[in-house]
């Protein structure tokens, strides 16, 4: 009998076992299907970034234009709902995933080490780099990651530039600042010394800015250079493929090389960097 009895708690456990398995196995992620079903796809983004995203006045309304934009209505054409952006301080870009308030944040973010530790990343669809931007009233003044020793350095907050100031100019003080906006009025002010933003972003500044330069002499170290990518909450696989289906396709076909340069091109026209 014990035997007996022990066969059937052996029998009763495989099936158990077995059925949590089956259970845990036939389970899938719905992330995709749960921006279908409510019909609009809610993107988060710090609009003072041109080209990529920036405010600008069209037939008399503010608007959100800008080539990350127009890669979300492309990823939300092809779901086939509607786009709902959703405006904030880069700061708090990430956070709104994290807490399921936005579906992708797609502002000019570089998929770091310790941002994956936190969240998915779509592959890359634009590559970026770092430059230093300062008074022209300076210009010459820094030769040298070591000439600006004691300078005061913007960078915006929750960007990788903060770290790479931290990391590359050590004998520097890093300010953080929440706006792109705000880091180049207080450089015109002479708050700070120098800003450390992407490369394309501080060209439309320093266009609609004529007091203004990028330094050409302070290079930043070639492993700073970094690709710009779309941020998704971890586990939203079914998203994820179809976000990245949609960035290999525009890839292709050159879509949005093209969008990043017609958007340079009409920030300049609006002069929204001034």
């Amino acid at each position: 009998m014990k035997k007996i009895f022990a066969g059937l708690l052996v029998a009763l456990s495989v099936v158990s076992l077995a059925a949590c398995g089956g259970k845990s196995s036939s389970s899938k992620d719905d992330s995709l299907q749960k921006v279908k079903d409510k019909g609009e796809l809610v993107v988060a983004l710090s609009p003072d970034y041109a080209p990529f995203e920036f405010q600008m006045i069209k037939d008399g309304k503010n608007v959100v234009v800008g080539s990350d934009i127009d890669l979300a209505n492309k990823i939300a054409e092809k779901i086939g709902v509607k786009v709902k952006i959703s405006t904030m301080d880069f700061s708090n870009v990430l956070a709104s995933v994290a807490n399921g308030s936005a579906d992708l944040a797609i502002s000019g973010l570089t998929a770091t080490d310790e941002r994956k530790k936190t969240f998915d990343f779509s592959d890359e669809y634009y590559q970026t780099k770092n430059v230093l931007v300062v008074n022209k009233d300076k210009a010459g003044k820094y030769k040298s990651i070591s000439d600006l020793k004691g300078a005061k350095i913007a960078a915006q907050k929750g960007s990788i530039q903060e770290g790479i100031v931290t990391d590359t100019f050590k004998d520097s003080t890093l300010i953080s600042l929440p706006t792109a906006t705000n880091m180049i009025n207080e450089l015109k002010n002479n708050t700070v010394d120098a800003v450390a933003l992407d490369g394309l972003v501080a060209e439309s500044y320093v266009e609609s800015n004529d007091d203004i330069e990028i330094d050409k002499d302070v290079t930043f170290p070639a492993d700073t250079e970094g690709s710009n990518a779309i941020a998704i909450k971890k586990g939203n696989e079914s998203l994820k493929a179809e976000v990245n289906a949609v960035i290999a396709e525009l890839k292709k076909e050159g879509f949005i090389t093209k969008s990043v340069e017609d958007n340079y091109k009409l920030a300049k026209e609006a002069k929204v960097a001034e």
